[in-house]
């Protein structure tokens, strides 16, 4: 045990030097505006940013569900899913019987869900489920499930929630399929969260992530100019799509945040609920709070995975000592991995500030250059603010010496989680 201990803590020490290594290309003040530093940013990576978008804020999970049954309603061609899990509850039931209708009327319908994901919620789809949905018209398909003792599989699993409809309409954020996410949960209670719904030439790199993933699973080859229509929206938004493959782009969410606080001049506001950052995040939020940017960051007073939390408070109060304002989220859980830059830029998706989804997932978000979008997002931050209060010193010393302990072990050993 002893051996087992000491080497827990060199492999920690280990990945967090290694994490160290990234670097932040954006330097404040160089450009002075900052959508347009981080736009440069992100060519220097060679990552698409299209224009003519119209971008929606889906604030919550019924408006989510509404808005993408409409649009699933009207589908003609195809119908694209991507998620973590599909919770074997009512909402499943309605969006799989939906599915079922379209795939009746020879729509095509393809669903991809995480097997870990499947695994690790109280409700997962079985065998018969999978039987009966696939005997519906649906095609359903297990990213890369765990078999013993292969448990090396267990690491990078698939955390996206991508829904693409005919080429044309995507869905993306922290919304999986599941009832909590619309009644909450008991002892936590709201489960807030927030989407968002794309329409333009963006939604072609998201069906790109899609189809590499569907075809890499399935050894199909589904793709061509049908699943690529010519976009017809006429927004103003500019959208960029900043996707993680582990071993392929596995720095690319990490930097792109990282960036992101390091353009800023005025303001960042940010939502995370499992906010342990890693180094080259946690950097970035400490230059721009010593070179007087306000940092605003909502966190959950709650949580739903055990001593986790306590990191994530020892976190918030270490940054609000250095100056952020640390909002705690207290009317339920706050799912939302959301931020805005200066009121000019944003971002939306699956990704999570914490090792976990940085280091080891598949994830994408999108970042959003449109003033009227970030303005609407910025808006809802607020609100939210409503039903948090403003992290103190005094706050945080009421917490139980064995709660502020489980937060120093959390954050030690949060590298390897």
């Amino acid at each position: 045990m002893k051996f087992f201990g000491k080497n827990m803590v060199l492999l920690a020490v280990v990945l967090l030097l290694s994490s160290c290594s990234s670097f932040v290309a954006i330097e404040r003040g160089k450009i002075d505006d900052s959508a347009i530093a981080f736009k440069e940013y992100l060519q220097t990576e060679n990552i698409e940013i299209t224009d003519s978008n119209t971008v929606r804020m889906l604030n919550g999970a019924h408006a989510k569900f509404d808005d993408m049954l409409a649009a699933i309603s009207e589908a003609k061609h195809h119908v694209h899913l991507e998620y973590f899990n599909f919770r074997n509850d009512s909402i499943n039931s309605v969006l799989l019987g939906l599915l079922a209708k379209k795939a009746a009327e020879g729509v095509e319908v393809r669903a991809l869900f995480d097997a870990f994901g499947n695994m690790s919620n109280n409700r997962p789809l079985k065998r018969s489920h999978i039987k009966e949905i696939r005997a519906s018209g649906i095609e359903l398909v297990k990213f890369d499930p765990i078999v013993f003792p292969w448990v090396n599989h267990s690491v990078s699993r698939d955390h996206r929630k991508i829904v693409i409809i005919d080429g044309k309409t995507a869905y993306i954020g922290g919304i999986n399929v599941a009832d909590y996410y619309l009644t909450g949960l008991e002892g936590i209670g709201k489960w807030r969260d927030i989407h968002a719904r794309v329409d333009g030439a963006a939604v072609a790199p998201l069906q790109d992530i899609f189809l590499e993933m569907w075809n890499r699973e399935t050894g199909q080859h589904i793709g061509g100019a049908t699943y690529y229509p010519r976009p017809s929206a006429t927004g103003t938004a500019e959208v960029a799509v900043v996707d993680r493959w582990p071993r392929r782009t596995p720095k690319s969410i990490r930097r792109a945040y990282a960036n992101a606080v390091n353009s800023a001049k005025d303001s960042v506001v940010l939502v995370s609920p499992y906010f342990i950052p890693m180094p080259i995040v946690k950097k970035a939020i400490k230059k721009a709070i010593d070179d007087g940017v306000k940092v605003d960051i909502m966190l959950t007073a709650k949580g739903d995975i055990p001593l986790l939390p306590d990191g994530v408070w020892r976190i918030g109060y270490q940054l609000m000592k250095r100056g952020a304002n640390v909002y705690m989220y207290n009317g339920g859980f706050n799912h939302s991995k959301v931020m805005c830059v200066d009121g000019k830029y944003m971002t939306v998706g699956s990704a999570n500030l914490n090792s976990r989804s940085m280091r080891y997932d598949y994830e994408t978000n999108i970042f959003v250059f449109d003033k009227e979008d970030t303005r609407e997002l910025q808006n809802i931050i607020d609100e939210d603010k409503k039903e948090s209060f403003l992290l103190t010193k005094e706050i945080y010393k009421k917490r139980s010496l064995w709660k502020r302990f489980c937060g120093f072990f959390v954050v030690l050993f949060t590298p390897i989680m």
